[in-house]
């Protein structure tokens, strides 16, 4: 049996950085303007707006540079990833291996020192980058123009909706095509995309087999149908091989189809969107194109459509004219606008860019060859361990990932799947279980991606293996982890209770009071 380390996580309990502030600390202290300069050029305020000067200060941490360092040095220590440990149990979020020489592209400052705002004559090579990333795509997906604007894969599915309802409302038929279609284990972004464009949401349950029952869509399209956005495979990692025919059943209603391709990691050169029938998809190029997926960031979401959806994209898009010169072209028809600012983080698009031209068509079919190899192969092994099922489709293949279950496991010993996440962090892995509603019982998700070696791969199963049977042995030891890493146990009740909800230092004292003050909770 592979061997499961002996991690012990440093723990520090590090405050918050507003927590460390003290007034009047400092870590640079900017020097006052020579006398000629400020004759020259003023003193820099005075020529500003009355309206763009502060009233008060900004609230900002005051903390000395030694203090700045350790703080994040230490956060730094509280940090597992792909670069430092085994990640496979990110499900969903591809959390792939990003070569090393594609973050220098990406660190460059003639990457990031760049501003949407320069003449476009003076950033030629970033524009010839994105132009050429859409012929990629094009290839990749099938379709026949992209947009790089969206800012994630959620703000691509947002354009899809919007889409949807501009194309309806130009034919003259926006009032009466109301409703969405979508999948209840497709990502829950398509069904809150199409509810944020005010569509209704039309949900199609899973069959005995995990697939969406394609009668229940039959009895679900309408006069009433504007569109149909899916994931395939859904989070199941169960390829629908009917999904031809769920577009070709909402086209026949008028409808429209778009293909959430987030998770493509175990598709690239094997299928393609065009050839299902979609008219629009996506892909989340901080996921399966090389950059990690860094919690949410940093992103972009490729969104390509046919040519008759293709005036509608999100602008800019960027063009070559006659001369060689590539260009933002604003001036699409029937535009949606825009999604976001500019476009996807850049750097983002530069690394896509790298990973493709590296690997070559070949290069990507072999990647995705390899993340469907190394998933059935965990498969197999995780099948073997007491407790753990993979619910639906028994015996057959998954593509990039599988929603596995530990409610065996939970009956016989009360153990759930969130201890079992915080159990294995002591062996310094990470455990993702699901996005709720929780469809599979005590679910867990693995996505072993191309990256992993077979060897690695026994590891993360070993490590699986010893807390399931710690959990038989003495369920207390799991119950109550972790006990050598920086993982809390955490009240999920205020998941559900966004009044306490507090993404800034601001909100959070106005919330819940200053620490110490007794209204911290």
């Amino acid at each position: 049996m592979a061997k499961v380390r002996n991690f012990h996580q440093a723990r520090w309990e590090e405050p918050v950085i507003f927590e460390l502030s003290q007034p009047g600390e400092r870590g640079i202290l900017v020097p006052e303007a020579e006398k000629a300069i400020e004759e020259r050029v003023g003193d820099g305020v005075s020529v500003l707006p009355e309206k763009m000067i502060r009233r008060e200060p900004p609230a900002l941490p005051e903390i000395s540079q030694m203090r700045v360092l350790k703080h994040y040095l230490r956060l730094s220590q509280a940090t597992l990833g792909a670069d430092f440990n085994v990640d496979v149990g990110q499900g969903t979020c591809t959390m792939k291996y990003s070569p090393k020489v594609n973050e220098e592209f990406a660190r460059s400052p003639k990457s990031v020192c760049i501003h949407p705002l320069q003449d476009e004559q003076t950033v030629q090579g970033a524009l010839e980058i994105i132009h050429s990333l859409d012929l990629f795509l094009r290839e990749i997906s099938g379709l026949d123009r992209f947009s790089l604007q969206p800012g994630g894969g959620s703000a691509a599915a947002l354009a899809m909706a919007s889409i949807i309802r501009a194309f309806h409302e130009q034919s003259g038929e926006g009032d009466q095509r109301d409703e969405i279609i979508t999948t209840i284990f497709s990502h829950p972004s398509d069904a809150a995309v199409a509810a944020v464009k005010g569509f209704k949401v039309v949900t199609i349950h899973q069959n005995e087999e995990g697939l969406p029952d394609i009668d229940q869509l039959r009895k679900s399209v309408s006069e009433r149908t504007a569109g149909l956005i899916i994931t395939n495979p859904e989070d199941t990692g169960i390829f629908n091989s009917q999904i031809a025919r769920f577009t070709e059943i909402v086209h026949s209603v008028g409808g429209l189809c778009g293909y959430d391709q987030a998770n493509a990691n175990g598709l690239l050169g094997i299928t393609r969107a065009s050839e299902a029938g979609f008219d629009m998809c996506y892909f989340n190029l901080h996921k399966t194109f090389s950059s990690p997926h860094g919690c949410g960031g940093p992103a972009c979401g490729a969104l390509g459509a046919t040519e008759e959806l293709a005036a509608f994209l999100p602008v800019p898009v960027v063009e070559r004219d006659v001369n060689g010169d590539y260009y933002l072209n604003y001036d699409l028809p029937n535009t949606i606008g825009k999604i976001r600012s500019f476009h996807g983080v850049f750097p983002a698009i530069l690394r896509a860019y790298a990973w493709i031209m590296s690997l070559g068509a070949e290069g990507l079919r072999e990647c995705a060859r390899l993340a469907v190899l190394n998933n059935n192969y965990v498969l197999a092994k995780v099948s073997q361990i007491r407790g753990a099922t993979a619910p639906y489709a028994e015996g057959r293949h998954r593509i990039e990932q599988v929603r596995y279950s530990w409610e065996e496991l939970y009956h016989d010993t009360g153990v759930t799947t969130e201890d079992i996440a915080r159990r294995m962090s002591d062996y310094g892995f990470h455990l993702w279980q699901s996005h709720h509603p929780f469809i599979v019982p005590q679910p867990f998700t693995i996505e072993p991606t191309e990256s992993y070696s077979r060897d690695e791969l026994d590891e993360y199963v070993a490590g699986l293996a010893r807390v399931a049977r710690e959990a038989y042995d003495s369920p207390d030891l799991v119950k109550s982890a972790p006990h050598r890493s920086v993982v809390h146990r955490i009240n999920e009740d205020w998941f559900d209770e966004p009044g306490k909800w507090a993404v800034t230092w601001r909100a959070y004292l106005k919330k819940h009071g200053a620490p110490g003050s007794g209204g911290r909770q």
